[in-house]
Protein backbone atom coordinates (compact mmCIF):
# COMPACT_ATOMS: atom_id res chain seq x y z
CA UNK A 1 0.00 0.00 0.00
CA UNK A 2 1.16 3.53 -0.83
CA UNK A 3 0.00 7.11 -0.86
CA UNK A 4 -0.57 8.10 -4.00
CA UNK A 5 1.32 11.30 -5.22
CA UNK A 6 0.51 10.91 -9.10
CA UNK A 7 -2.30 9.80 -11.75
CA UNK A 8 -1.78 6.57 -12.20
CA UNK A 9 -1.92 5.92 -15.20
CA UNK A 10 -2.21 9.94 -16.10
CA UNK A 11 -3.29 11.46 -19.38
CA UNK A 12 -1.06 13.73 -20.69
CA UNK A 13 -1.92 17.55 -19.94
CA UNK A 14 -4.96 16.80 -17.44
CA UNK A 15 -4.09 17.55 -13.67
CA UNK A 16 -4.43 15.20 -11.02
CA UNK A 17 -7.12 16.38 -9.13
CA UNK A 18 -6.86 13.64 -5.64
CA UNK A 19 -7.93 15.30 -2.82
CA UNK A 20 -6.94 14.08 0.99
CA UNK A 21 -6.07 10.95 1.46
CA UNK A 22 -5.50 8.48 -1.12
CA UNK A 23 -3.88 5.50 -0.52
CA UNK A 24 -3.18 2.87 -3.31
CA UNK A 25 -3.32 -0.92 -3.63
CA UNK A 26 -2.91 -3.32 -6.73
CA UNK A 27 -5.00 -6.26 -6.08
CA UNK A 28 -5.13 -8.97 -8.51
CA UNK A 29 -3.19 -6.43 -10.77
CA UNK A 30 -5.70 -3.98 -10.68
CA UNK A 31 -5.42 -0.54 -9.67
CA UNK A 32 -7.61 0.35 -6.19
CA UNK A 33 -8.07 3.65 -4.98
CA UNK A 34 -9.13 4.35 -1.24
CA UNK A 35 -9.84 7.05 0.32
CA UNK A 36 -9.65 7.41 3.73
CA UNK A 37 -11.63 9.98 5.79
CA UNK A 38 -9.82 12.84 7.71
CA UNK A 39 -8.42 12.04 10.89
CA UNK A 40 -8.32 8.08 9.67
CA UNK A 41 -4.64 8.20 11.13
CA UNK A 42 -5.20 10.64 14.81
CA UNK A 43 -4.50 8.71 17.50
CA UNK A 44 -7.84 9.66 18.78
CA UNK A 45 -9.18 7.39 16.00
CA UNK A 46 -6.96 4.34 16.39
CA UNK A 47 -9.95 2.36 17.53
CA UNK A 48 -12.08 3.47 15.00
CA UNK A 49 -13.84 1.44 12.20
CA UNK A 50 -15.53 2.84 9.18
CA UNK A 51 -18.20 2.04 6.89
CA UNK A 52 -17.08 1.37 3.26
CA UNK A 53 -18.46 2.35 -0.40
CA UNK A 54 -17.03 0.23 -3.34
CA UNK A 55 -17.31 2.22 -6.68
CA UNK A 56 -16.99 0.88 -10.16
CA UNK A 57 -15.40 2.91 -12.96
CA UNK A 58 -12.42 3.94 -10.43
CA UNK A 59 -10.79 5.71 -12.86
CA UNK A 60 -13.52 8.18 -13.16
CA UNK A 61 -14.16 8.56 -9.50
CA UNK A 62 -11.46 10.65 -7.69
CA UNK A 63 -9.53 11.77 -10.51
CA UNK A 64 -9.72 13.59 -14.08
CA UNK A 65 -6.10 12.87 -14.93
CA UNK A 66 -7.35 9.01 -15.26
CA UNK A 67 -11.14 9.73 -15.87
CA UNK A 68 -11.99 8.30 -19.43
CA UNK A 69 -13.05 11.44 -20.62
CA UNK A 70 -10.14 13.65 -19.61
CA UNK A 71 -10.98 16.32 -16.87
CA UNK A 72 -14.32 14.60 -16.24
CA UNK A 73 -14.46 12.90 -12.74
CA UNK A 74 -17.33 12.38 -9.95
CA UNK A 75 -15.38 14.39 -7.32
CA UNK A 76 -16.23 11.40 -5.14
CA UNK A 77 -13.13 12.38 -2.88
CA UNK A 78 -14.13 16.36 -2.47
CA UNK A 79 -17.69 15.54 -1.87
CA UNK A 80 -17.34 13.38 0.73
CA UNK A 81 -14.62 15.78 2.57
CA UNK A 82 -16.99 18.09 2.82
CA UNK A 83 -19.91 16.49 3.81
CA UNK A 84 -18.31 14.73 6.24
CA UNK A 85 -16.54 18.47 8.07
CA UNK A 86 -20.40 19.58 8.16
CA UNK A 87 -21.61 16.50 9.75
CA UNK A 88 -23.88 15.95 7.06
CA UNK A 89 -22.66 11.85 6.81
CA UNK A 90 -20.30 9.53 8.82
CA UNK A 91 -17.03 9.56 7.75
CA UNK A 92 -16.67 7.17 4.99
CA UNK A 93 -14.17 4.92 3.48
CA UNK A 94 -14.30 5.28 -0.55
CA UNK A 95 -12.72 2.22 -2.68
CA UNK A 96 -12.53 3.17 -6.21
CA UNK A 97 -11.91 -0.16 -8.12
CA UNK A 98 -10.48 0.51 -11.57
CA UNK A 99 -12.15 -1.03 -14.68
CA UNK A 100 -10.85 -3.50 -16.71
CA UNK A 101 -10.96 -1.72 -19.66
CA UNK A 102 -11.96 -4.58 -22.93
CA UNK A 103 -13.11 -6.62 -20.29
CA UNK A 104 -15.50 -3.88 -18.82
CA UNK A 105 -19.19 -4.39 -20.31
CA UNK A 106 -18.07 -8.47 -19.25
CA UNK A 107 -17.60 -7.86 -15.89
CA UNK A 108 -20.61 -5.82 -15.25
CA UNK A 109 -23.05 -7.80 -17.33
CA UNK A 110 -25.10 -10.26 -15.21
CA UNK A 111 -25.86 -12.15 -18.64
CA UNK A 112 -24.56 -11.93 -22.12
CA UNK A 113 -26.74 -9.79 -24.84
CA UNK A 114 -26.92 -12.10 -27.99
CA UNK A 115 -27.19 -8.50 -29.99
CA UNK A 116 -24.01 -7.76 -28.45
CA UNK A 117 -22.56 -11.33 -28.12
CA UNK A 118 -20.55 -10.66 -24.91
CA UNK A 119 -21.40 -10.06 -21.72
CA UNK A 120 -22.59 -12.55 -18.78
CA UNK A 121 -19.06 -12.36 -16.23
CA UNK A 122 -20.79 -10.08 -13.63
CA UNK A 123 -21.37 -13.36 -10.95
CA UNK A 124 -17.25 -14.14 -11.82
CA UNK A 125 -16.33 -10.27 -11.25
CA UNK A 126 -18.70 -10.57 -7.97
CA UNK A 127 -17.49 -13.40 -6.50
CA UNK A 128 -13.19 -11.43 -6.76
CA UNK A 129 -15.15 -8.33 -5.38
CA UNK A 130 -16.36 -10.04 -2.29
CA UNK A 131 -13.95 -12.81 -2.19
CA UNK A 132 -10.51 -11.12 -2.61
CA UNK A 133 -10.88 -7.70 -2.77
CA UNK A 134 -12.82 -7.01 0.16
CA UNK A 135 -11.12 -9.17 2.48
CA UNK A 136 -8.11 -7.15 1.15
CA UNK A 137 -9.76 -4.05 2.24
CA UNK A 138 -10.48 -5.21 5.10
CA UNK A 139 -7.27 -6.83 6.56
CA UNK A 140 -5.53 -3.21 5.41
CA UNK A 141 -7.92 -0.76 6.63
CA UNK A 142 -10.38 -0.48 10.09
CA UNK A 143 -13.80 -1.53 8.11
CA UNK A 144 -16.56 -2.16 9.79
CA UNK A 145 -17.19 -5.54 7.44
CA UNK A 146 -21.13 -6.06 7.34
CA UNK A 147 -23.24 -5.89 5.20
CA UNK A 148 -25.10 -3.20 6.86
CA UNK A 149 -21.91 -0.77 6.65
CA UNK A 150 -20.48 -1.90 2.88
CA UNK A 151 -22.20 -0.32 -0.09
CA UNK A 152 -21.38 -0.71 -3.97
CA UNK A 153 -22.32 2.08 -6.72
CA UNK A 154 -21.47 2.49 -10.25
CA UNK A 155 -23.40 3.94 -13.31
CA UNK A 156 -24.58 3.12 -16.31
CA UNK A 157 -23.45 -0.36 -16.71
CA UNK A 158 -21.68 -0.15 -13.06
CA UNK A 159 -25.11 0.96 -11.89
CA UNK A 160 -26.33 -2.27 -13.81
CA UNK A 161 -23.85 -4.59 -12.01
CA UNK A 162 -24.53 -2.71 -8.45
CA UNK A 163 -28.28 -3.51 -7.91
CA UNK A 164 -27.40 -6.89 -9.65
CA UNK A 165 -24.86 -7.69 -6.78
CA UNK A 166 -26.91 -6.09 -3.93
CA UNK A 167 -29.62 -8.31 -5.16
CA UNK A 168 -28.29 -11.52 -5.37
CA UNK A 169 -25.18 -11.27 -2.96
CA UNK A 170 -27.43 -9.01 0.27
CA UNK A 171 -25.01 -10.93 2.82
CA UNK A 172 -21.94 -8.82 1.59
CA UNK A 173 -23.62 -5.47 0.04
CA UNK A 174 -26.07 -4.26 1.92
CA UNK A 175 -26.92 -0.94 0.31
CA UNK A 176 -26.32 0.07 -3.50
CA UNK A 177 -26.21 3.28 -5.42
CA UNK A 178 -27.65 2.59 -8.90
CA UNK A 179 -27.11 5.26 -11.35
CA UNK A 180 -28.61 5.90 -14.83
CA UNK A 181 -28.60 1.95 -14.47
CA UNK A 182 -28.06 -0.14 -18.28
CA UNK A 183 -31.54 -1.66 -17.89
CA UNK A 184 -31.84 -2.62 -21.21
CA UNK A 185 -29.01 -4.57 -21.48
CA UNK A 186 -30.52 -8.11 -22.59
CA UNK A 187 -33.52 -7.48 -23.21
CA UNK A 188 -33.99 -5.88 -19.88
CA UNK A 189 -33.24 -9.15 -18.21
CA UNK A 190 -32.37 -7.08 -14.49
CA UNK A 191 -36.11 -6.59 -14.40
CA UNK A 192 -36.64 -10.42 -13.96
CA UNK A 193 -34.19 -10.59 -11.34
CA UNK A 194 -36.04 -8.07 -9.29
CA UNK A 195 -39.35 -9.57 -10.24
CA UNK A 196 -38.43 -13.24 -9.24
CA UNK A 197 -36.35 -12.98 -6.27
CA UNK A 198 -37.97 -12.47 -2.67
CA UNK A 199 -37.50 -8.97 -1.39
CA UNK A 200 -33.60 -8.67 0.33
CA UNK A 201 -33.17 -6.00 3.37
CA UNK A 202 -30.82 -3.79 1.23
CA UNK A 203 -31.14 -0.10 0.84
CA UNK A 204 -31.13 1.11 -2.76
CA UNK A 205 -30.57 4.52 -4.34
CA UNK A 206 -31.68 4.78 -8.09
CA UNK A 207 -31.71 7.24 -10.31
CA UNK A 208 -31.77 9.01 -13.67
CA UNK A 209 -31.67 11.87 -15.98
CA UNK A 210 -34.01 13.10 -17.89
CA UNK A 211 -31.86 13.71 -20.90
CA UNK A 212 -29.93 10.77 -21.07
CA UNK A 213 -31.13 9.83 -24.37
CA UNK A 214 -33.12 11.49 -27.31
CA UNK A 215 -36.40 8.85 -26.81
CA UNK A 216 -36.07 8.86 -23.22
CA UNK A 217 -35.88 5.10 -23.39
CA UNK A 218 -33.35 5.41 -19.89
CA UNK A 219 -35.95 7.04 -17.97
CA UNK A 220 -38.96 4.98 -19.01
CA UNK A 221 -36.81 1.47 -17.66
CA UNK A 222 -35.91 3.50 -14.60
CA UNK A 223 -39.38 4.02 -13.80
CA UNK A 224 -40.07 0.29 -14.96
CA UNK A 225 -37.15 -0.59 -12.81
CA UNK A 226 -38.97 1.92 -9.39
CA UNK A 227 -41.83 -0.08 -9.84
CA UNK A 228 -40.69 -3.24 -9.64
CA UNK A 229 -38.63 -2.79 -7.05
CA UNK A 230 -41.75 -1.18 -5.06
CA UNK A 231 -44.09 -4.21 -5.85
CA UNK A 232 -41.31 -6.64 -4.39
CA UNK A 233 -41.58 -4.29 -0.93
CA UNK A 234 -39.24 -1.74 -1.03
CA UNK A 235 -40.29 1.23 0.08
CA UNK A 236 -39.97 5.04 -1.18
CA UNK A 237 -38.46 7.31 1.13
CA UNK A 238 -37.38 4.26 3.32
CA UNK A 239 -35.31 1.82 1.94
CA UNK A 240 -35.74 3.22 -1.32
CA UNK A 241 -34.54 6.33 -2.88
CA UNK A 242 -35.52 7.44 -6.46
CA UNK A 243 -34.78 10.46 -8.48
CA UNK A 244 -35.23 12.26 -11.51
CA UNK A 245 -33.05 14.69 -12.59
CA UNK A 246 -34.51 17.30 -14.54
CA UNK A 247 -32.32 18.33 -17.44
CA UNK A 248 -29.18 15.29 -16.50
CA UNK A 249 -27.81 13.68 -18.57
CA UNK A 250 -25.44 10.17 -19.08
CA UNK A 251 -22.34 11.17 -18.24
CA UNK A 252 -19.87 11.84 -15.45
CA UNK A 253 -20.52 15.35 -14.70
CA UNK A 254 -24.18 14.53 -13.92
CA UNK A 255 -23.44 12.10 -11.65
CA UNK A 256 -21.04 14.11 -9.62
CA UNK A 257 -23.50 16.90 -9.28
CA UNK A 258 -26.02 14.04 -7.02
CA UNK A 259 -23.05 12.15 -5.61
CA UNK A 260 -23.57 14.23 -2.82
CA UNK A 261 -27.20 13.13 -2.11
CA UNK A 262 -26.03 9.62 -2.73
CA UNK A 263 -23.50 9.64 -0.14
CA UNK A 264 -26.40 11.47 2.27
CA UNK A 265 -28.79 8.33 1.37
CA UNK A 266 -26.69 5.95 2.32
CA UNK A 267 -24.35 7.32 5.24
CA UNK A 268 -26.29 10.60 6.53
CA UNK A 269 -26.31 10.99 10.06
CA UNK A 270 -29.71 12.02 10.83
CA UNK A 271 -31.24 9.21 8.98
CA UNK A 272 -33.20 8.40 5.39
Amino acid sequence: MIPVIAPLPALVGVPCTLSGDIRALAVSGRTVLVRLPSGYDSPANRNRRYPVFYLLDGQNVFDGATAFIGGNEWKADETADALEAIGKIEPVILVAVYNAGAERVNEYTPVRDAKFKAGGGADTYGKWMAGTLKPTVDRTFRTKTDATNTAIGGSSLGGLFSLHQSLTVPNVWGKAAVLSPSVWWADRAVLRTVSDAPKKPIHLWVDVGTAEDKEGVALQDAQVLRDALIERGWKPGADLAYREISGAGHNEPAWAARFGDVLIFLFGKDGR
